[in-house]
């Protein structure tokens, strides 16, 4: 549906928002961003807190439907599959899929939000205001206030309507839940992340295998690596913020190199400035945002992590975010007024986002412990050979959320629970593949799951 110059207001010019103005832009809209940090066409990143993105599927459909992909494949590392580090220092990688092209992608957060703020700049009808913070809304007037942080001065901005792409820590969402028009929680995970940094070789190579993401499973903590273009590692430890160990435990150097030498001493090595990033890099934090609904009348709507943020524990916050902007998108173009736009947005997304919090949150257990356990390593080789003899019945739960756009989250969670019944029961007294009766698990197969095309006829996309 065409919008003719009709003006619309995005708070928040990160990869959602960006991408957001994009879409509306395409559809006749005049968009106003405003955005708190400085301009990143012409700031530095901001260091020392932010995860690297893990693109998969959901993500590269979306870029790929604005036609931005392209720009960002050279940045873009492969990830085959996660590289499991012991404490003897022995690895061993486990395919995240069956097929040669299930991989994700590494990418630099603040290269992919250049980038995309770069695009939506250029088209026609998009300004951009940075340092220009959201601060409260009234909506018995309709009007939103953003300090424009330069010149400390307030600018009033009518919603009419405007659109909260601000976060998980969204100013928006906070408005709304304080105004008794939402309701609203934030979840704290009570782990924090503290960011380090393994520098490229003497040549600008990598040091450790590239294509991998990097996990070091501790149990109740651990330690990921994702690799960068130049080279690097982007490293993340994931810690409990209270305990033995525990980050108010870590209270100086000596702590700190004693438990990441006992912890990660491989790591350690290759980490030239630990000490001195622990140090000066925040701790950052962790949890799980739900809201409902995601909107108040016609005025105003929350989309991506403002709505749900969650863990980034599955590799799918940014691409179910994307796969926000693609679902609003739809809707903008289905209905014809804002309020019924989001009202729809929100009954789309709502039990997928729903599905996504959650198994993110598993997730989170798995990558710590379960992937060093036997039981567990046996279950992942026989959902793979399950999914080579039903490929139509049997897809692993964590294909289906990072290579499988087409099956909604919900839905995937649905099977995956199935499945993951019929593992534990496949694999119950067994020790190795070998073992398996394939005959009992063809029957099961065949009885509790339906073909994947049947269960997708009969659900919403997105």
């Amino acid at each position: 549906m065409s919008a003719s110059g009709e003006r619309v207001a995005i708070a928040g010019a990160g990869p959602t928002g960006a991408l957001l103005a994009i879409l509306l832009q395409r559809r006749g809209y005049r968009v106003t961003i405003y955005d708190a940090r400085p301009d990143p066409r012409t700031h530095p990143a901001e260091t020392g807190r932010s995860i690297n993105l893990a693109l998969a599927a959901r993500g590269i459909d979306a870029l790929r439907r604005v036609g931005v992909y392209e720009s960002l494949r050279e940045a873009m590392v492969p990830m085959r599959g996660r590289l499991i580090h012991d404490r003897s220092g022995a690895t061993a990688l486990q395919p995240y899929g069956s097929r040669p092209e299930e991989i994700i992608h590494s990418i630099s957060r603040s290269h992919l939000g250049r980038l995309l703020v770069e695009i939506a700049a250029d088209g026609e009808g998009v300004e951009m205001h940075f340092e220009h913070r959201l601060e409260a809304a009234d909506f018995a007037a309709g009007i939103a206030q953003v300090r424009d942080l330069r010149r400390d001065a307030l600018v009033e901005v009518p919603m009419r309507p405007l659109i909260a792409c601000d976060g998980g820590g969204s100013q928006m969402r906070r408005s709304l839940a304080a105004a008794r028009l939402i309701d609203a929680e934030e979840r704290d995970l009570e782990h924090g992340y503290k960011e380090l940094t393994i520098p490229a070789d003497a040549g600008g190579r990598w040091r450790m295998q590239r294509e991998a993401l990097h996990v070091w499973p501790r149990g109740d903590h651990m330690l990921i690596a994702l690799p960068n273009h130049d080279g690097s590692f982007t490293a993340t430890l994931f810690l409990p913020k209270r305990g033995a160990p525990g980050f108010d435990s870590l209270g100086g150097d000596l702590a700190v190199e004693t438990f990441l030498q006992s912890e990660f001493a491989d790591a350690a090595a290759l980490m030239p400035d630990r000490l001195a990033e622990f140090r000066d890099h925040p701790t950052g934090f962790l949890g799980t945002v739900h809201a409902a609904p995601w909107h108040h009348r016609g005025m105003t709507a929350l989309v991506g992590d403002a709505a749900h943020a969650i863990v980034p524990f599955h590799g799918q916050g940014m691409n179910c975010c994307f796969e926000d902007c693609i679902a609003f998108d739809a809707c903008v173009a289905a209905h014809v007024d804002w309020e019924s736009r989001f009202a729809a947005f929100f009954a789309l997304r709502k039990p997928n986002t729903d599905a996504i919090a959650a198994m993110a949150l598993e997730n989170y257990r798995e990558m710590r412990e379960s992937v060093a356990d036997p039981r567990f390593q046996l279950q992942s080789a026989l959902a793979r050979e399950l999914e080579r003899l039903h490929p139509r019945r049997f897809i692993p739960r964590y294909s289906m959320v990072m290579f499988h756009s087409e099956i909604p989250y919900a839905l995937a969670a649905r099977r995956g629970l199935v499945q993951a019944g019929l593992l534990a029961e496949l694999t119950e007294g067994r020790a190795r593949l070998e073992e398996i009766d394939f005959g009992a698990a063809a029957r099961l197969v065949d009885s509790r799951l339906p073909p994947i095309d049947q269960d997708l006829s009969s659900v919403t996309k997105l």
